[in-house]
């Protein structure tokens, strides 16, 4: 294969060809592409003109690039609001996704200092911690801990057994409703742990929320920290 001036330039023509893979749906968003060894392969060319056929997909925001890694189909970022009343199945389906949680670790242990002081207990009473992942269509976009107090919400740690959803677990030990009384809100890198369940590259952006859900008296139900991958979600407001 060989460029010339009346024809289409062979990267050009390598970039078309997997957009046209990407509309077609042959890959899903966050999915890694084939190697430039195996698209030169493919292609019958250099790794040269592979990687500036990829550039042109990269500028075009179809695809991202990792050093080490690959390249990746960029995903679509989900909407999701955080305001009065924060529900993960309610915002997603809003959004037009499929909601998904995983547990990844439930236990109960001593509270630390801050995560007491969050949830109005004293230091060392024991909590119930939820270590999970939340996905947007099978995309992971987050892993999260929720702490929640077992002093005030005995049976929370079997009620999180049954469901991976908090709001029907705190539902099912006498919350009926709960709302958020604080967010924050700080960019951080990703770590070993968070690149291995986000499919990111360590050290790769996120954006971290710690919040505190409260029930219709105002004592905390929930303490929670959730590290968002940055390029697949978009936190938004809710006033």
């Amino acid at each position: 294969m060989r460029d010339s001036p009346s024809k289409t330039p062979i990267w050009q023509a390598i970039a078309d060809a997997l957009r046209s893979e990407l509309t077609e749906g042959r890959y899903a968003a966050g999915d890694k592409l084939p190697t430039e060894a195996a698209l030169a392969d493919r292609f019958g060319v250099n790794r040269h003109t592979v990687r500036h056929g990829v550039s042109a997909l990269v500028e075009e925001g179809l695809i991202r690039t990792r050093r080490g890694a690959g390249a990746f189909v960029v995903a679509t970022p989900t909407d999701y609001p955080i305001g009065h009343r924060v529900r993960f199945h309610e915002n997603l389906i809003a959004a037009g996704r499929r909601p998904e949680k995983r547990v990844l670790a439930l236990d109960e242990r001593a509270a630390t200092t801050g995560e007491a002081k969050a949830l109005h207990i004293a230091k060392g009473d024991t909590v119930c911690a939820y270590h999970g992942l939340s996905l947007a269509d099978g995309q992971p976009i987050a892993v999260f801990e929720s702490l929640f107090p077992l002093a005030s919400l005995p049976g929370i740690t079997a009620a999180l057994k049954q469901t991976s959803s908090v709001t029907d677990a705190l539902d099912l030990v006498g919350v009926t409703d709960f709302t958020r009384a604080s967010t924050r809100l700080t960019a951080v890198r990703a770590t070993a742990t968070h690149a291995l369940h986000l499919r990111v590259g360590e050290a790769d952006p996120l954006l971290r929320s710690t919040s505190v859900n409260v029930d219709a008296n105002r004592q905390p139900v929930e303490y929670g920290r959730t590290w968002f991958a940055g390029d697949r979600v978009t936190l938004t407001l809710d006033v």
